[in-house]
């Protein structure tokens, strides 16, 4: 044991009985640290938290398993008495030895302490599986002189810390030890509580571009990169209104994937002969191709695409737009990123190549560029095409996303914006796959610019609230 390691053993002892004392006199910050965990971590999951203390945060969080680790035997005395519904034990982050997988890892406020931060992370692999999320949340190392400040005058709990890493470092540490970051930002601009004003400026104001650079809490959202080489099975969901020229043709072009590619059609009250046109289809192919149809009763293509899902039977849900903007062949590029670990709701972006003339007009170009961006903003993940039809996300996935619709609504009738929302609140791996963007061939466009674009920029700022002044 390092002489480092064994300074910060022998602080933490001594500072366990005050503890308490600490968390009552920062109640606020303290209040706000679990508020944004539990935005992100669902009541009931399984829990391990590195640097547990005396076990104040888990409780916070109710898990269904909890169980603590801290290097100081003292913290652990006093989280045992005070939360014994819950697993606490003395062990060192460098050399973990539970065996157990855990929904959610925590490190909050102890990185600090960490004396091998990279050998810790490598460490945690250990807990995890391919679903479990791990969580850092740190102080921004530029309030150094406050927070030394805040100790001098006895305002906070002292500290000995054995590092002082900055969001970046923290970030390239998680990637050499095997994590990919889901996303990662800043909150919580004032600690101190004052009536209205705290509110005010940590949901508002902390989060405007500049100020949000100097605000007190760095978080950080990960998994470990687990890559998924055995085949799985695909349905391929298809709505279709008035695209009767179209369903043919997509039949023959849509690549075998994985073990079984399932093509499933929901017809969307057509004015043309769309719906005998899938039957014919089905007749035609069937014995070669495993195909399904549906009529919608609702309307618009989020309530299609629901109807496909629910029906899927394959192990990946892909979107596929009847138009065939989006040529078929690309769905293969989606797969092998699936199963490659690359992403866990991936979607394609027209926004790299080329477009081809007269297949998104300039009005199209702007407005997508325009959601993209506040998106990007809103949810700290990088998004360049937010409208694209072409999306991929596993069964499993989609089935805890229907629960996280609770807290969306019903808005979008696109499905857009309801899977890229779900997903940001699920915290899935989000990548986008560069796609060729084609004018269509057969029939006319289903969208409304003006009137579904105003309902976009509705969505948006629901959004913002939902996600960014919370």
């Amino acid at each position: 044991m390092t002489g480092r390691k064994e300074k910060v053993i022998d602080h933490l002892n001594a500072v366990a009985k005050e503890r308490t004392k600490w968390i009552s006199r920062n109640k606020y910050y303290y209040e706000n640290i679990a508020g944004f965990l539990k935005f992100n971590i669902p009541e009931g999951s399984s829990i391990v938290e590195i640097g547990c203390g005396i076990g104040n945060l888990l409780y916070d969080l109710n898990p269904s398993r909890g169980v603590g680790i801290d290097i100081s035997e003292e913290m652990i005395s006093e989280a045992k008495v005070r939360y014994p519904q819950f697993e606490f034990l003395v062990m060192d982050s460098e050399n973990i030895t539970l065996n157990e997988k855990f929904d959610f890892v925590i490190i909050s406020d102890t990185i600090g302490y960490f004396d091998d931060v990279q050998k810790s992370f490598e460490q945690i692999r250990k807990l995890c599986s391919a679903e479990t999320r791990i969580i850092v949340t740190y102080v921004n190392f530029l309030w150094l002189p406050v927070l030394n400040f805040a100790e001098f005058f006895r305002l906070k709990m002292p500290q000995v810390r054995n590092n002082w890493l900055n969001i970046d470092d923290i970030n390239n540490l998680l990637g050499l030890s095997g994590y990919d970051i889901i996303k990662c930002g800043r909150k919580f601009l004032m600690p101190v509580y004052i009536p209205l004003i705290s509110a005010f400026m940590n949901k508002f104001i902390a989060n405007l571009p500049l100020l949000n650079e100097i605000c007190l809490n760095e978080f950080i959202i990960s998994r470990c990169i687990f890559s998924e080489r055995e085949d799985k099975t695909v349905s391929v969901v298809i709505p279709a209104r008035n695209e009767m020229g179209n369903i043919e043709t997509i039949v023959n072009r849509v690549p075998e994937m994985g073990s079984d590619t399932e093509i499933i059609f929901v017809e969307g009250n057509s004015t043309d002969d769309t719906y005998n046109e899938i039957k014919r289809v089905w007749e035609k192919y069937s014995s070669k191709r495993n195909i399904k149809y549906f009529k919608q009763e609702g309307k618009g293509k989020a309530d299609a695409v629901r109807k496909g899902f629910e029906n899927a039977g394959g192990n990946i849900l892909m979107i596929l737009d009847a138009d065939m903007t989006v040529p078929p062949e690309d769905l293969s590029k989606f797969y092998n990123a699936y199963v490659n670990g690359n992403g866990e709701y991936l979607s394609g972006t027209r926004l790299v190549y080329p477009l081809e003339k007269e297949s998104m007009r300039t009005l199209n170009i702007l407005g997508n560029k325009f959601f993209s961006m506040l998106l990007t903003w809103i949810l700290n993940q990088k998004i360049k095409d937010t409208l694209c039809g072409t999306k991929v996300i596993s069964k499993e996935n989609y089935i805890k996303l229907k629960e996280v619709k609770k807290f969306l609504g019903n808005a979008d009738p696109f499905g857009d914006f309801d899977l890229i929302l779900g997903a940001s609140k699920l915290n899935l791996k989000y990548a986008e796959i560069p796609i060729r963007y084609d004018a269509r061939v057969y029939g006319e466009t289903n969208i409304s610019r003006f009137s579904h674009g105003w309902m976009l920029l509705k969505l948006t700022v629901f959004a913002m609230f939902k996600f960014k002044f919370i």
